[in-house]
């Protein structure tokens, strides 16, 4: 807990929860999780179509997952701390009808210019699953936490990583704009669903948009543990954007010459990574965070050594695709563990901040990349990706410790 200040507003008491957190709703959020997520990600296998289309290097191309990106780190800055003061369910139907609309101004984008700026938009209304994942840790009891946010994280990782199979498909089959097209109809057909299953959920917040915004900073400033999780998972997150934003373009290119449905298919293959999040999940609640987060990062580490010298034959690809996704999502699922027994009260804000710190290393990661491609192709991607992977180690093991009181919750 923090203590109070002129910065933390006094919350209301915390009423006992009635809703059951039941197996047909962790499934409801997990599916939801993905889908929506999936918007983000539809853009990666595309990029070098979108560049033909609009007659652009493939450095500019990329701006579409980098704006993305961004957006949702608005999003997630000033949209998710409202998950502590609105009902939840009315939020979250207004943002998926939002993101269909933006997600359908992106189908029909006459210029690139009108594309990145609905691409903005598509990032900031698509974060649904940063409400969903602290709304099911609210319902979930204290020995089953980590392994419900786990299988609700499994859901979101598998959109991510399912998002680029489809979206390549469909792109080398029809094109990029039917993507957007088909993301926007799944968008209204989640809402209806959503609307007529998904519980009502009033958090106690009682203070005003600008109080809430402000202990984001009180929360920041007194919880050392959150500071070191969203600094350890904003690199590594960096260096996950950073090879799946360039991994169309090293696909393209000798020795492969493959299409984006094939690159595509390469989510399919680092879906495999989901299986670690109720692993990890699991591991947070028996043997605590810490050391789901070590191993992950060491496999990140590994991950890159293997696609930096066997990148160019395909199993060498291959195995550092799944090796990289385990231990990327393995480490946020336990960071998330990590944060959420911190401040129960606060955790859509703990969550805005940690998942903030970790899309900017996203976008980070993602303008990195393109950069590194267009300069040193993809001896510079795993160059950057290692560096990024190595100051997630650097902050998770010599940053700060946590205070005692701290350290017992976390």
């Amino acid at each position: 807990m923090i203590s109070s200040s002129p910065d933390t507003p006094t919350l209301a008491p915390v009423h006992p929860q009635t809703t059951p957190l039941t197996p047909a709703l962790v499934w409801l959020m997990a599916i939801a999780c993905g889908l929506v997520v999936a918007n983000i990600y539809y853009n990666q296998p595309l990029l070098a179509d979108i560049g033909r289309t609009f007659q652009l290097s493939d450095s500019r191309a990329s701006l579409v997952a980098t704006l993305t990106q961004v957006g949702y780190t608005l999003g997630l800055f000033f949209v998710v701390p409202l998950g502590d003061k609105l009902e939840r369910k009315r939020l979250i139907l207004l943002l998926l009808l939002c993101s269909a609309g933006a997600m359908a101004a992106a189908a029909l984008a006459p210029s690139f210019a009108l594309l990145i700026a609905a691409s903005l938009l598509i990032g900031i209304f698509s974060a649904v699953p940063q409400l969903l994942v602290p709304m099911a840790a609210h319902l979930a009891s204290d020995a089953d936490r980590g392994r419900v946010v786990g299988k609700i994280m499994s859901g979101l990782l598998i959109g991510i990583l399912l998002s680029r199979t489809l979206s390549g498909y469909l792109g080398a089959h029809g094109s990029w704009r039917l993507v957007f097209g088909l993301g926007s109809g799944a968008m209204v057909v989640l809402a209806l669903i959503m609307a007529l299953k998904l519980p009502k959920d009033q958090p106690d917040f009682g203070g005003t948009y600008g109080s809430l915004m402000k202990s984001l900073g009180t929360l920041t400033r007194t919880l050392p543990t959150l500071r070191k999780s969203a600094l350890t998972g904003a690199f590594l997150f960096a260096s996950f954007s950073v090879f799946w934003t360039t991994l169309v373009f090293f696909l393209e290119g000798s020795p492969y010459f493959y299409k984006s449905d094939v690159a595509g298919f390469f989510g399919l293959i680092g879906a495999l990574g989901a299986l670690a999040a109720p692993l990890a999940g699991k591991s947070a609640d028996t043997r605590g965070p810490a050391y789901a987060i070590n191993i992950g990062i060491l496999m990140a580490l590994a991950a890159y050594l293997v696609l930096g010298f066997g990148g160019y034959h395909l199993a060498g690809l291959v195995v550092g695709v799944i090796v990289l996704d385990i231990g990327v999502q393995a480490t946020h699922i336990s960071n998330q563990s990590r944060i959420f027994s911190l401040v129960p009260e606060a955790r859509s804000r703990l969550n805005t901040i940690y998942m903030t710190a970790y899309f900017i290393g996203g976008s980070l990661g993602s303008l990195a990349g393109g950069t590194a491609w267009a300069h040193y192709q993809w001896p510079g991607v795993c160059a950057v990706g290692l560096l990024f992977v190595s100051m997630a180690y650097l902050f998770n093991r010599f940053y700060g410790n946590a205070p005692q009181a701290e350290q017992a919750n976390s």
